[in-house]
């Protein structure tokens, strides 16, 4: 099938339109070079940078300026060197300091560490005295025989929530002294609300005969009791005309304590009109002692006591131990 007119393709331009295109030359082979000689090294001559149109003229000075490797390690050196001697003298000054001040430090230390021993005392005792934490809420009483604790503990009762530390001692003293049979106490406290009161009471001596009875009375004196009749176990003692307080019940006192128990127990009735002439009734086969004064009594308690164990109980005889070093025993 023919194509259409203008369809056909462009037709190729004539042989003489078209350009020669030039043959391609060749490369010239490469020549070989000529082997290096060699030749010993030699330092590149340095070379001055010429200053180009950007540096400035003052960068340049400043790197003139600068100090060369080694110039800069020396200064180095010595820059650390003086700041070493710097702390060295720093720490010389300081230990110099210390060393010169150590007393007064050790005083102002011994006044820090007083000042707050007192102030730990002074906290302490207020707390003890005032605080209501140690407050009196029980009270005890020992050693009593004769008297009744209850009525003790009614009488001072009335120290009950104060303090331990402001229990007033003197009210204390006029209330046990209501009680005769009470010859001594002693307080003790034991926190932190316990008062214990420790009673000495009074030990008769012997009995007084009196207009209506008998009077038991201790070495000082003081009545502890009345009765009607004789009481067992407790010796009389017979004063004449002397009462009670004075110097003849005084002998007798002294003479029956010097006794020794083995004796003491024996002792019936004990008699005196003077200070020299006390003499003790024995009780039993009614053996005598005559004593004399109250003068040396330890000695002559210790002599009785050694006639006494060569004689039987219930022998009739009289001690004499009036003179100590020349004790005689008598038939009685």
């Amino acid at each position: 099938m023919k194509r259409p007119e203008g369809f056909d393709a462009t037709p190729p331009p004539p042989a003489a339109a078209q350009k020669k295109r030039p043959a391609p030359q060749k490369k010239p082979a490469p020549q070989k070079m000529p082997a290096p000689q060699k030749s010993a090294p030699q330092k590149p001559a340095p070379e001055k940078l010429a200053p180009t149109a950007h540096r400035k003229p003052a960068r340049q000075k400043r790197a003139a300026r600068e100090p060369s490797p080694r110039k800069r390690t020396q200064a180095d050196d010595s820059a650390h060197q003086a700041r070493a001697a710097a702390r060295e003298r720093r720490r010389y000054e300081r230990d110099e300091v210390r060393r010169f001040t150590r007393r007064s430090r050790h005083r102002r230390a011994a006044w820090i560490t007083a000042a707050a021993v007192v102030v730990t005392l002074v906290g302490t005792v207020t707390i003890a005295v005032y605080s209501p934490l140690l407050a009196l809420t029980e009270i005890e009483v020992t050693g009593t025989s004769n008297v009744d604790p209850e009525e003790v503990l009614d009488a001072v009762d009335g120290q009950l929530g104060t303090p331990l530390a402001l229990v007033d001692a003197d009210r204390l003293t006029r209330e046990l002294a209501e009680f005769t049979l009470i010859r001594s106490y002693v307080t003790e406290t034991v926190p932190p609300h316990t008062l214990i009161i420790h009673v000495t009471e009074r030990e008769a001596i012997g009995s007084v005969p009196t207009a209506s009875g008998f009077t038991v009375v201790d070495p000082a004196g003081v009545t502890i009791s009345r009765a009607d009749t004789r009481p067992e176990g407790i010796p009389t003692i017979e004063l004449a005309d002397a009462g009670v307080g004075s110097d003849v019940f005084g002998s007798v006192v002294e003479v029956l304590l010097a006794l020794p128990d083995s004796v003491a127990d024996r002792v019936d009735r004990v008699t005196a009109a003077t200070n020299d002439d006390v003499t003790l009734v024995l009780a039993g086969a009614g053996q005598r002692v005559v004593w004399g004064s109250a003068d040396d009594s330890n000695l002559k308690a210790r002599v009785l006591a050694a006639l006494m164990a060569t004689q039987a109980e219930n022998a009739r005889v009289e001690y004499d131990v009036s003179a100590p070093l020349s004790a005689v025993i008598r038939p009685a």
